[in-house]
């Protein structure tokens, strides 16, 4: 919930007691060049939305970006700490600052080791204790880090720049290899057979360190830092700035795309391990980071401004999300790799929104209180216009799936709902307060507030909902009991604030419209909520049951129609004809007729003759083709369980922060400039709930995506279609469907293609594209599934295989083709 300090004009005495690192009404402009901070993030971020759009559009495949990685990390990368490093000045360091700073990251990691080494099972104690310090700890310092600060400091404090050069290697020095000795210890446990001394165990870290391109370019830049004199020759000078120039959009394009894939590792069992982590790593460390400077360097070595200055630097480097290392860690040790890359997507976009929140709010010293509420006020108005739209959006789709009709889709929907209110609330409120108009202002208060208790409520219902849920069952409890608890028990709650509060004069904030009551009802019904919700998620985590939730990108497998030839045992409708029917083969499913080869192709497959002169039977319309309902279907029933995990998961973290700042306000006669960040945070939260929605339910697969690729493939055919009288295939297809029929046809068809029931008395040779997938990687036609869907792709253009309704292109997903012969 938003909840700020009742800061008003008539009670100036809170506004003077906001001093020592509190709300201080003064003249000095701000140190840090806000303005910049929203180009920078929109460069860096763009980069890798490109980078990401790249990766899932099959346009680099991950194997492609290897190399790419490859770049950036032996090549772009080194170039620039050695440049760097032989031009930093020492002189200009503030070393209590960089001290500070290591202070905090080590306070970090050791409490995320403490805490992981007291709850995490004995026997992946160690592995998640390593690895779970270092992903809290090593943050994306030069590839997102550095342009960010070059953008806000390089013409006000450029030495403020060289820190990031400091920082990163010494913390690779001291604590990557603590993690890493942790790592060590776990696999001599996992391999008790093998004996290991400990020096082997100390060496193979060490050499670890050694090799990383970060710590030897830093000791190779120091020391030629000395031999140099500080100056890079000039036979040197163009190279080196070459390669370290393209290390920025060169690393950030890289990060996108080995962002592609990651989420789909997402399962129930790291969902508790997200929240703590991800915590952490943006929340805790900034804190931690800022608060180091304040203490460390309080003897004011630097100016009262440029303190004031490092303070904020050291927030937002705080912010700075896990650095994909990480995740190459977890991949080397083959331990944790699905917290360790869910978490690194999760925390990297999460950062964008904090990071720019939490700078501009640094801003808030030199603000007066009007101006403050004004701020706050305007914060909420423009982000609930925003969200509303998104909202809207969300709700149409989920409406036009039809998913809405089922469980948890039907509760969703409720919450869905609960925030387009939250929203209009906010945008009543921001007119009615103004005016001075108490009726209007308790009516609109109370549909603000009852739908935004609503939100937190069904949080924790959904995640409570996802629990009482098996494979194959429906709910226990009966979906109505749901709906009066997430509407009638947020309108009760309201109600009684209604008749029992009193309104605080002359303010605009809603959050404390009627002051401590109100506030300890919101931490009533969030703590409520948190309980429930946490309490569900972790039975997600710890669940026996042989259900495994689908993740996002490859859901909810459901049983294949049948295959005919299924062991009678297993109790599956085989069709069995009997002596006086026939059972026709269909190798058409649709009305539209099967698109023939091209003859460069055909000729090497004459049985595509059978099919033009229609010798198998009559094709089938779509609606009656057994296979297509099944498609059609299992869109429909998806529960997209994970989607509604992760939905849960961060709704959860945006309440433990309304929580933080109710309890903080309560607690804390003077909350100071701290809390009033967090409540900037607390409104983009609230009333920002619909982006979050819309991410994750907003752009429907095969609603919105698929059909949006087929319109806009078909439009680029149909303009290219006056130019070519003949369909004319590239040569790199050509020779792929030509070798493909040659060499390994017949060996796919024995491996994956089943006969299917498609009609009351017709079969099909199928296969699903997943399988396909699975099979180019088994036989080493492709070395990912991204190769492999390029390959299938290839094939479909070719004419060599085609989906049973002609609906879809070729997808790693359970779909229904079949080969054209």
């Amino acid at each position: 919930m938003n909840l700020t300090t009742t800061v008003t004009m008539e009670d100036p005495a809170i506004s003077n007691n906001f001093s020592n690192g509190s709300l201080d009404t003064v003249d000095t402009p701000p140190a840090m060049p806000i303005e910049k901070l929203f180009p920078a993030l929109l460069k860096c971020f763009g980069i890798i939305l490109c980078g990401y759009i790249a990766g899932r559009m099959n346009i680099i495949t991950s194997t492609q970006g290897k190399g790419l990685g490859n770049f950036v990390s032996k090549f772009a990368l080194p170039a620039l700490l050695f440049k760097n490093m032989v031009l930093l000045d020492f002189g200009n360091v503030i070393w209590p600052f960089l001290w500070s700073i290591l202070v905090a990251k080590a306070s970090v990691f050791c409490i995320v080791s403490i805490i992981t080494l007291l709850v995490a099972s004995p026997e992946t104690r160690f592995s998640k204790t390593g690895l779970f310090a270092i992903f809290a700890t090593q943050s994306n310092d030069f590839a997102l880090g550095y342009p960010i600060v070059e953008a806000l400091y390089k013409n006000t404090h450029p030495e403020y720049l060289q820190y990031i050069y400091l920082v990163a290697p010494v913390s690779l020095m001291i604590l990557n290899p603590i993690g890493f000795v942790f790592c060590e210890l776990q696999k001599w446990r996992d391999q008790r057979g093998q004996q290991k001394s400990k020096f082997k165990i100390v060496g193979v870290v060490v050499l670890q360190v050694l090799m990383n391109p970060i710590v030897f370019m830093v000791v190779i830049g120091i020391t030629f830092h000395f031999l140099l004199d500080r100056n890079i020759p000039a036979f040197m000078e163009q190279f080196v700035d070459g390669l370290a120039s393209s290390f920025a959009g060169a690393a950030l394009f890289y990060l996108g795309l080995s962002m592609v894939g990651q989420l789909g590792k997402f399962t129930k069992s790291t969902v508790i391990t997200l929240i703590l982590l991800i915590t952490a790593q943006l929340l805790l460390m900034p804190l931690i980071c800022r608060e180091m400077v304040e203490l460390l360097d309080s003897d004011h070595s630097s100016s009262a401004v440029n303190h004031s200055s490092l303070s904020n630097y050291a927030f937002l480097y705080g912010i700075f999300p896990t650095a994909p290392s990480v995740a190459i860690y977890a991949a080397h040790y083959n331990m944790e790799l699905e917290v360790i890359t869910s978490g690194m997507v999760i925390s990297t976009f999460l950062s964008a929104p904090i990071m720019y929140v939490s700078a501009w709010l640094l801003t808030i010293p030199w603000m007066d209180p009007k101006p403050l509420m004004d701020s706050l006020q305007n914060v909420s108005f423009n982000v609930s216009i925003i969200s509303l739209v998104t909202l809207v959006w969300t709700v149409t789709v989920m409406f036009l799936s039809k998913k809405f009709k089922r469980l948890p889709h039907m509760f969703t929907i409720n919450l869905f709902l609960a925030q387009i209110l939250v929203c209009v609330g906010m945008i009543l409120w921001n007119f009615v307060v103004r005016k001075d108009n108490f009726i209007g202002c308790v009516l609109t208060f109370t549909l603000l507030y009852c739908s935004l208790y609503s939100t937190y409520v069904w949080t924790g219902l959904i995640a409570l909902s996802l629990v009482l849920m098996k494979r194959g069952e429906e709910l226990k409890v009966a979906p109505g009991y749901f709906v009066i608890a997430g509407w009638g028990g947020p309108t009760f709650v309201a109600a009684v604030l209604l008749l029992t509060g009193e309104r605080m004069p002359d303010t605009i904030d809603a959050s404390v419209f009627y002051g401590t009551p109100q506030v300890i009802c919101t931490s009533v019904v969030l703590a409520f909520s948190l309980l429930l919700g946490g309490c569900s998620l972790m039975g997600l985590s710890r669940g026996t049951w042989d259900y495994k939730y689908e993740v996002l990108e490859r859901e909810c497998i459901l049983d294949n129609t049948e295959d005919l030839q299924t062991d009678p045992q297993t109790g599956s409708d085989v069709f069995e004809p009997d002596e006086n029917q026939v059972l026709r083969e269909c190798h058409i499913c649709d009305c539209a007729p099967a698109q023939p080869m091209p003859d460069m192709i055909v000729s090497t497959n004459m049985c595509n003759e059978l099919i033009q002169q229609g010798q198998y039977g009559d094709a089938y319309e779509s609606s009656s083709c057994l296979l297509a309902k099944e498609e059609q279907q299992r869109q429909a029933t998806d529960r997209q369980v994970a989607r509604h995990i992760l939905l849960s998961l961060l709704l959860t973290v945006g309440m433990l922060a309304n929580l933080s700042s109710c309890l903080w306000w309560l607690f804390n006669q003077v909350p100071g400039r701290l809390y009033l960040e967090l409540q900037f945070f607390c409104a983009v939260v609230n009333y920002g709930q619909g982006f979050i929605s819309f991410g994750i339910f907003g752009l429907d697969k095969h609603l919105i995506i698929l059909p949006f690729k087929k319109k806009i493939s078909s439009l680029w055919h149909r303009r290219k279609r006056p130019e070519q009288s003949e369909r004319v295939l590239s040569d790199d297809i050509s020779m792929t469907c030509t070798q493909f029929i040659t060499y390994h046809k017949e060996n796919c068809v024995r491996d994956i293609v089943h006969k299917r029931r498609c009609g009351e008395r017709t079969v099909a040779d199928t296969f699903l594209g997943s399988e396909l997938v699975e099979w180019l990687l088994q036989v080493g036609l492709s070395q990912d599934r991204g190769e492999a869907l390029l390959y299938g792709s290839r094939l479909q253009v070719g004419g060599v295989l085609q989906h049973i309704t002609q609906e879809y292109g070729f997808q790693d997903d359970n779909l229904y083709y079949r080969f054209t012969a």
